[in-house]
């Protein structure tokens, strides 16, 4: 569908899967997608610039992107290969991406949500378990990826995401029903990500026992998710602070707030630090290319090895 080597994509990380990082995977034979996240376009512009001539696409949170009447459509003017739409009702976007000949991903993390993405007409259901960084909902991707396949029948093209940084979870995706994989955070720490190596260091100094799903971020950054979202983040001293008490955090969200923008950006302390469970995977920072080679060698050779576990 999407004339790929290999079954893996960028998650389209907010202000992290810039056109470099896409356009890396891209040329590693995935697919980047660029990281439109709440709908900054000149940013977007910029990065679809500097991926150069890769075919990279690009992710928004749709009910962000909603809200600004004319982005979907300048966007779309720029030509990416793929839309992904995430946390909302994406119905009226695929239908003017499949007008523009764009292909679609829906990521979903409810049975439900899947349903609504195929009566859509979606290219490509996207299955997010709760183990991924960012934003998501509290299902595992384990028992919610094949029941999206038992759901959507053998045709529907899925791709899975949550947890997912080395070939053992690619083998073991397409053996519960993806045709692939979605990666955020193992791309996180790479060389073209945007952000500061700082916290490139210290995605690979955490563990996945680290990390939590709190509202916290949003409420201090001030941005109005949809309650039934919550953010997986490395917990903080400040996270840790205000994670079971938001409503007095709610109560003092503007002191707080002040607080916050007073730190240093790189003061991992108190700023946000979006990452998966999958922390316990990576080890090193690399390159785009090192991490699909290594995670589509590593998955070759399970699967090519999987007849080992049947008895002669």
């Amino acid at each position: 569908m999407l004339g790929i080597e290999h079954p893996i994509l960028l998650a389209p990380m907010d202000l992290v899967s810039g056109g470099k990082l896409a356009g890396a995977v891209t040329s590693a034979g995935g697919l980047g997608l660029i990281g439109g996240g709440y709908g900054d376009l000149d940013w977007i512009t910029k990065e679809f610039e500097e991926a150069g001539n890769q075919a990279v696409g690009v992710g928004f949170i749709t009910w962000s992107m909603l809200k600004q009447p004319g982005l979907l459509d300048k966007t779309l003017e720029l030509g990416p290969k793929v839309l992904m739409l995430s946390f909302g009702d994406g119905t009226e976007a695929v239908q003017k991406a499949r007008a523009a000949g764009v292909k679609t991903l829906w990521q979903i993390q409810r049975l439900e949500q899947a349903e609504m993405a195929i009566k859509a007409g979606v290219d490509i259901v996207v299955v997010q378990g709760q183990e991924g960084g960012g934003h998501g909902m509290d299902r595992g991707l384990t028992a919610l990826l094949p029941a999206v396949r038992d759901l959507a029948g053998p045709d529907q093209v899925i791709v899975a995401a949550g947890g997912i940084a080395d070939g053992r979870g690619l083998a073991a995706a397409l053996m519960l029903g993806a045709d692939g994989v979605m990666m955020g955070t193992r791309f996180w720490a790479s060389n073209e990500a945007v952000g500061p190596d700082a916290a490139k260091r210290q995605l690979v100094d955490s563990k996945g026992d680290d990390t939590i799903r709190s509202k916290v971020f949003d409420v201090v950054r001030g941005l109005d998710w949809p309650w039934h979202f919550s953010g997986r983040v490395v917990a903080n001293k400040f996270a840790r602070k205000w994670h079971n008490n938001i409503e007095a955090l709610q109560e003092n969200a503007d002191a707080q707030r002040e607080v916050y923008e007073a730190s240093d950006p790189q003061d991992y302390a108190t700023r946000v630090l979006i990452a998966g469970e999958a922390l316990d995977l990576i080890d090193a920072i690399e390159s785009a290319e090192q991490i699909v080679d290594k995670t589509v060698s590593q998955a070759a050779a399970l699967l090519k090895n999987g007849a080992n576990f049947l008895a002669r």
